[in-house]
């Protein structure tokens, strides 16, 4: 149990309900900042702002899954407040207070480790990926099927990076009929997707490949699919980039010459919200029971 918990939750979507409906089960002491629009209330949970005193108390910090933005900004769909992450804040937590997130960028490591506090990026921990990985898949079959005008069965689908989400989408789009082709940068991925029954291709060959490519699904977060690999793409091409922002796809490009490019980050929490904010939840549960654990801690 996590009785004696003081967890704050800052903003965030649909994901976080169900870490608040479990940290509740399990007696944890709830501060919710950012909820204050939120269509029903949780029993003993407590709604506060950024600058109340309570800061002063917390044991843990949970951030949305997208973090912060590059100047300490949190979004929550159930709020109109201005809530920012800074030093000042920071310091208010409890020393050795633990911050987690689904994604860690350069603001907020920098700025909790000028702190000396913890930080966990939640979608950074391989069991998450490979959890997340399924809502992730399903939405992107969704996407494809509403915003294209051919089926995926007999396509040519291309699927950039062999990461946990790229294996996951490419042997979706396999069992659903399509000709999948993986783009890798490693020999031993080359060799991995060979055996997968699938068609391997290093990276560097992307614009050769393009000319011949129906849907272009990309997972690497880095500039890949550029003007020069955009300009040889037939004309009826669809490119879904699930890379984090700002994806790796050129958005600009692509709308001048008439290619439908879309970029979904946060496809779990879109289409599954549920089993998302259950996969997270899970997985804070067990982070903090571990350092219960690990500081003897039984509050």
């Amino acid at each position: 149990m996590l009785t004696g918990w003081n967890v704050a939750i800052l903003g965030g979507d649909a994901r976080q309900i169900e870490m608040i409906r479990k940290l509740s089960e399990w007696d944890a002491t709830l501060h919710l900042v950012g909820f204050d629009q939120l269509d029903y209330g949780f029993t003993g949970a407590n709604h506060i702002d950024m600058d109340d005193d309570e800061v002063e108390k917390f044991d843990v910090v949970i951030l949305p899954v997208a973090g912060t933005d590059e100047s300490g900004n949190i979004d929550s769909i159930f709020s109109n407040q201005n809530m920012v992450l800074d030093e000042k804040w920071v310091e208010r937590t409890k020393e050795g207070c633990i911050f987690l997130t689904g994604i860690a960028n350069g603001y907020l490591t920098k700025l909790l480790e000028t702190s000396d506090r913890l930080l966990i990026p939640l979608l950074s921990r391989d069991d998450v990926a490979i959890y997340n990985s399924v809502p992730t898949v399903e939405g992107a079959i969704m996407m494809v099927i509403q915003n294209t005008d051919f089926t995926i069965h007999s396509s040519r689908v291309h699927v950039l990076g062999l990461g946990r989400v790229g294996m996951s989408v490419a042997r979706a789009f396999q069992g659903l009929g399509a000709k999948v082709f993986v783009g890798v940068r490693k020999p031993a991925h080359y060799a991995r997707v060979q055996e997968m029954g699938l068609e391997p291709f290093y990276l560097n060959r992307l614009d050769e490949v393009a000319e011949n490519t129906d849907i272009m699904i990309n997972t690497i977060p880095a500039p890949i699919i550029n003007a020069s690999v955009i300009r040889k793409m037939p004309s009826h091409t669809f490119i879904l980039d699930l890379a984090s922002k700002p994806g790796g796809t050129d958005f600009r490009y692509a709308e001048k010459r008439g290619i439908k490019a879309l970029i979904a980050p946060s496809l779990p929490g879109i289409v599954a919200p549920k089993t998302a904010g259950r996969i997270l939840a899970n997985t804070v549960l067990q982070i903090l029971k571990d350092q219960q654990r690990k500081e003897g801690k039984t509050k």
